[in-house]
C-alpha cells in the first residue's frame, strides 16, 4: 500500500471516531443532562478525545511533510548529479560490463 494510501486510511480513521465520539455523546446526552456535573464530564470527555485524535492526525500530517521536503532536498536515482560516471566525466573509456 501506498505512503499517500496509509495516510489517507489514517484520517478517515480518525473521522470515524470522532463521529463516533459524537454519537456516543448524544446517546449518554439525556442521562447526563440531569448534572451539571456529568454534563461537564461528558462534554469535556467527548472534547478531549476530539482534540487527541485531531493531534494525532496533525502530526501524521507534519511527518509526511517533513518526508516530502527530504525526499526534495536528496538527488533522486534519476538525476543528472547522482547518474554521472568519473570515467564518463574525465572523457575516458567506461570498461565493459
Amino acid at each position: 500500500m501506498a505512503r499517500s494510501s496509509l495516510h489517507l486510511l489514517k484520517g478517515i480513521g480518525y473521522s470515524i471516531s470522532t463521529v463516533s465520539v459524537m454519537l456516543l455523546a448524544i446517546v449518554s446526552w439525556g442521562s447526563a443532562s440531569k448534572s451539571p456535573l456529568l454534563i461537564a464530564c461528558l462534554l469535556g470527555g467527548a472534547t478531549t478525545s476530539m482534540i487527541g485524535m485531531f493531534c494525532r492526525w496533525l502530526s501524521y500530517e507534519v511527518e509526511k511533510r517533513q518526508e516530502k521536503r527530504q525526499a526534495g532536498e536528496r538527488p533522486s536515482l534519476g538525476s543528472p548529479s547522482s547518474s554521472v560516471n568519473p570515467a564518463s566525466a574525465a572523457k575516458t573509456p567506461r570498461p565493459a560490463p
